[in-house]
């Protein structure tokens, strides 16, 4: 049963977004908002690990949090607008928060 783990917390601040890749399964996707994104900051260790996940576990982010965060898109992610982050929860079978 594919899920949609959605992550809001800083990488450098908060250990949710490791437990979460830990148990992120083929098929699984993951949605990077809020403070979540900065994980995406080039060449820190987050975007590295990021970068590396495999091609069945797309990884998405919200437009509006990168924008805000003056953050680009790198090719390996999909920037959603709210009523993409809408879709998602209805394309995936679960959604898991991770607070």
């Amino acid at each position: 049963m594919a899920t949609l783990h959605l992550l809001s917390r800083s990488p450098f601040t908060d250990t949710s977004g490791a437990s979460c890749l830990r148990l992120l399964g083929p098929g699984d996707g993951l949605l990077l908002t809020g403070d979540a994104v900065h994980a995406l900051q080039p060449e820190s260790q987050p975007f590295e690990v990021l970068r590396a996940l495999p091609a069945d576990r797309p990884l998405f982010a919200l437009a509006e949090d990168l924008d805000a965060r003056g953050l680009s898109t790198p090719d390996f992610v999909k920037a959603v607008d709210y009523a993409g982050f809408v879709e998602l929860t209805l394309r995936f079978e679960r959604t898991n928060s991770w607070l």
